[in-house]
């Protein structure tokens, strides 16, 4: 079930202050989080926090700082901020919304266990009640379902059933599925009220605000187009009558079963390319699929999302991590030129947990490059996700992988 509620208007001369912390213990985290952030009586606070911390004794410290505030947001395998970043587990990050003009509405729903997409389009329809056209909407949930394996609330099915449940409102979709950490062992959510799993929040902001996104791959095609011949779920068999995984290693060069799709999930994505496939290369006119795990005595590999489908054309992408930081580079010059400006109220960047440099290995973090390139004038924070959202390629929004997502809101003119 869902519901919806603003949050209670508070007393306040400000509009967003931010602040990032980093310590075991969650009440020094956020007392470095509130240095940070100055005086501050929030309507609303959106947080992030490592997912080292314990839940309950976070929502704690922020009650015992801010009193009884609706706090969103969730668990992250790591927060980026200003004054530092990191994934260690004890990161977090706070957004306090103090003009009331500001302040979302939000819609929960606590569904997705049952069934992810009727979950989404719950979600939708009461989106669709709330929102005006264009409206910003930011969607988080927690990603992980059971562990060990792990299970997944997969995003494809939550905003396919958004889009049906919204019947494809035109709003700005954009947001990030919610871990623990990078081995997705876990995820949960601040609900308004509490903590919650298999929970996702819609936060529908004012007509007032705008939302526009920037989105950085850093993926290349390896290979020709191939068909997926056989797929079940988000477990692909076969491309082109052939044993996916046999397909993948061996266009890779890597041994042959041998990785148990170790050395796969770092090294290479399926990536489905959008409008015409003869077009010049563009990374942005890439769908890619983050391989989950591969499977050697059945040939195939499982990928993170289950909205590929039999007949669909895709690429093996190999994950460059030069072109990651180029990308971002690119992102951040895109970004200050087009959206920053005396109208910016939040640059909010969702990056996949998967593009930090212990898992992508590469020798400098992405996130230093975005937090010391975007324009210092734009507060910003950001956290590392399982999945990320945004609108794509002149398409509604879908989940993306190995993706940074840059959001920008604006006061609309």
């Amino acid at each position: 079930m869902f519901d919806a509620h603003a949050a209670t208007p508070a007393q306040a001369s400000g509009t967003i202050r931010l602040g990032y912390g980093r310590h075991a213990d969650p009440r020094i985290a956020i007392r470095q989080c509130v240095a940070a952030m100055g005086a501050t009586r929030p309507a609303m606070m959106l947080a992030f926090c490592g997912g080292r911390h314990e839940p309950q004794a976070v929502q704690a410290a922020l009650r015992d700082e801010f009193g009884p505030v609706p706090v969103y947001g969730g668990s992250a395998a790591g927060v980026i901020g200003r004054d530092g970043f990191g994934y260690g587990g004890f990161e977090i990050g706070l957004i306090a919304l103090e003009d009331p003009a500001l302040v979302p509405q939000a819609v929960v729903t606590r569904s997705l266990l049952a069934d992810a997409r009727a979950a989404g389009e719950e979600l939708g329809q009461a989106v669709a009640a709330l929102a005006t056209d264009g409206a910003a909407v930011l969607l988080l949930f927690d990603s992980v379902a059971s562990g060990s394996p792990p299970r997944l609330h997969h995003a494809s099915r939550i905003v396919e059933g958004f889009h049906l449940g919204a019947r494809n409102k035109p709003v700005c979709l954009f947001g990030g599925g919610l871990l623990t950490d990078m081995n997705l062992s876990d995820g949960w959510v601040f609900d308004g009220a509490g903590i919650a799993k298999h929970a996702a929040i819609a936060l529908v902001f004012p007509p007032a605000i705008a939302a526009e996104t920037v989105i950085m791959h850093g993926c290349r095609p390896v290979s020709a187009f191939m068909e997926i011949t056989r797929i079940q779920g988000a477990e692909v068999y076969e491309l082109d009558g052939r044993p996916a995984l046999q397909v993948i290693e061996a266009m890779l060069g890597l041994p042959l079963g041998g990785s148990r799709g170790q050395e796969l999930s770092l090294v290479a994505t399926l990536g489905q390319k959008q409008g015409d496939p003869f077009a010049p290369h563009d990374e942005n006119a890439y769908v890619n699929r983050l391989i989950l795990r591969a499977n050697p005595a059945t040939g195939s590999v499982t990928l993170f999302e289950p909205d590929f489908a039999e007949g669909d054309r895709v690429q093996i992408m190999s994950r460059d991590n030069r072109l990651m930081l180029d990308s971002v580079e690119h992102g951040v010059a895109d970004a200050n030129r087009r959206l920053v400006g005396p109208d910016s109220l939040l640059a909010l960047y969702i990056d996949c947990a998967g593009r930090a440099s212990a898992r992508s290995g590469a020798s400098i973090e992405e996130a230093e490059v975005i937090r010391h390139g975007l324009d210092p004038r734009v507060p910003f924070l950001g956290f590392y996700s399982g999945v990320e959202i945004a609108p794509f390629a002149n398409h509604p929004s879908r989940p993306l992988d190995w993706t940074g997502v840059l959001a920008v809101l604006r006061r609309r003119s």
